[in-house]
């Protein structure tokens, strides 16, 4: 078969997730592979409908998967193609993404400049990289660490490669705030009980969350549980202009994309550099047309800032990043020794938020008091609020029953979750070894045992936390509950427990809280 005179095929959709990777399958037999000599792993450039993807080739032997006369595509290849099923196509050697070059530099260690990053993050976003060449790329910006002017390239690529949104003269010259952790601290949704309270202040705050990459749950699992957070762009934008606010997921709006394919590949890699974590928080909410920014950066043994000193070199990165790219930033430190909140998983953490915005006796203190304080930090952004007044403003907002309104209309916006998810009915829970003070807690150790009993996939599943740091308990107490919806996960997630339950407990009974989260 003359190969300037394509052969069409059939497009046949494989229901296989690739995660945020196109991918192509052939069937051996087809007269496509045996003319052009396509091998395994070989990026090839399919065309339909006047659209063209690159798309990793996988070469197949079942019948069943695809015959020899079709094209098959993963879930993202067939969506970012956007034909039917029976559509014709064609199948040809892909050229070399743009930026290769620029990889390979990277890859060698030496520095990129303006135009690189901006031809890299372009390829990244329009999946004309394989996942080896994302892999490598990852690496590279980890083992060679980006000096402060590329993280600004980066992170203004990644703004460039997606959408931005507008709020125009709905501020009318006023902030749009928003504020983000870092990560590493299970049962952290403060951002779920500050937006409520920053839109109800009036201020604009379009939260877009992420889903949980290595921990049990993220913002937009949470969320889930309550509300839809999968939201169009236009939807989303709809949202705010009602409500003042929102909690979704940012993938769906297309804002910063290529920041949601590497971290499809830093996750299994468990990297997360200085440099691309920058990247990452800022262009995300410089895409979301935010123009104040409140950012968490928990310490701890267990987080993923350990020391002082590295959260002081981290805070001056994200405010040299912020400067340049006009983003006004109130960077905080906070007490990362142990989770916020009492739950870890989607249900449990919902469970205490809603708490929280109920003004229950039965709600969890420090997460209260931490969501009080970053809350008030973003209100003082307000330039008719004196500095210092942040805090009662939000304490009021909050005790008087307007954040819960505030929240209930954002749910009803969004689309209220109908049935409510309940905990795992399957429990355990896991004693102390023993008596003493609880010292610190194993974030990490928690997460994973949250995450071994079915979190964030299974919503109800994960941890309940019985005792927390300052707490005096006795051999055989309970530290802590393990929910699950199946009996392997339940045995999987205590299994590990029983190795090393998380918790650091000493036998002296005057060890301090370090952090104060709390009101002045």
């Amino acid at each position: 078969m003359p190969m300037d005179e394509p052969q069409t095929l059939r497009i046949r959709q494989v229901r296989i997730d690739t995660w945020r990777e196109n991918v192509a399958y052939l069937h051996r037999n087809c007269p496509v592979v045996r003319a052009a000599g396509f091998q395994a792993l070989a990026k090839v450039a399919v065309r339909a409908n006047g659209m063209t993807i690159s798309a990793v080739l996988n070469v197949v032997d079942d019948d069943h998967i695809v015959q020899a006369c079709e094209l098959g595509l993963s879930e993202d290849a067939f969506a970012r193609l956007n034909v039917g099923e029976g559509h014709e196509a064609t199948v040809a050697h892909a050229e070399a993404p743009v930026s290769i070059g620029a990889l390979h530099r990277k890859i060698a260690g030496e520095r990129l400049d303006r135009d690189d990053w901006h031809a890299i993050i372009r390829d990244v976003a329009a999946a004309r990289y394989s996942k080896i060449e994302l892999a490598a790329f990852v690496v590279a910006t980890h083992q060679t660490e980006l000096d402060r002017d590329e993280v600004v390239h980066l992170t203004d690529a990644m703004i460039a490669a997606g959408r931005r949104l507008d709020w125009g003269t709905q501020v009318r010259g006023g902030p749009v705030v928003d504020k983000h952790c870092i990560g590493g601290i299970p049962g952290n949704r403060t951002s779920m009980l500050v937006v409520p309270i920053v839109t109800a202040h009036g201020m604009l705050c379009p939260k877009t969350s992420s889903r949980a990459i290595t921990s049990p749950a993220g913002t937009a699992d949470t969320m889930e549980v309550l509300a839809q957070v999968e939201l169009p762009f236009e939807r989303l934008t709809q949202i705010v202009r009602e409500t003042n606010g929102c909690i979704a997921w940012g993938g769906t709006a297309e804002l910063s994309p290529a920041d949601d394919i590497l971290i499809s590949v830093e996750r299994p890699l468990a990297l997360d550099s200085p440099g691309q974590m920058v990247a990452s928080i800022l262009s995300k909410k410089i895409a979301a047309g935010s123009t104040h920014l409140v950012l968490d950066i928990p310490v701890g043994p267990s987080a993923k800032v350990r020391s002082m000193p590295a959260a002081q070199r981290l805070k001056k990165l994200f405010e040299y990043v912020a400067l340049r790219l006009n983003l006004q930033l109130d960077v905080v430190i906070s007490d990362g020794r142990q989770p916020i909140g009492r739950g870890i998983g989607p249900v449990l953490e919902a469970r205490d938020v809603m708490r929280v915005l109920q003004n229950d006796p039965d709600a969890p203190h420090d997460l209260r008091q931490k969501a009080l304080m970053l809350a008030g930090r973003m209100i003082e952004f307000d330039p008719d609020v004196r500095g210092g007044d942040g805090w009662r403003i939000a304490r009021d907002i909050l005790e008087s029953g307007r954040a819960l309104a505030q929240m209930q209309a954002i749910i009803a916006a969004q689309g209220e979750r109908q049935a409510p998810v309940l905990p795992g009915a399957l429990t355990q829970e896991v004693p102390a070894t023993r008596s003493g003070t609880v010292h610190t807690i194993d974030n990490l150790r928690l997460a994973r045992i949250a995450r071994l009993a079915g979190a964030p996939q299974v919503p109800g599943a994960g941890v309940d936390l019985l005792a927390k740091c300052g707490d005096v308990v006795k051999t055989g107490q309970p530290l802590y509950r393990v929910h699950a919806a199946f009996a392997a996960d339940l045995r999987f997630a205590t299994g590990l427990a029983e190795q090393d339950d998380g918790y650091r407990i000493d036998e002296r009974a005057d060890i301090g809280r370090g952090f104060e989260d709390s009101a002045p």
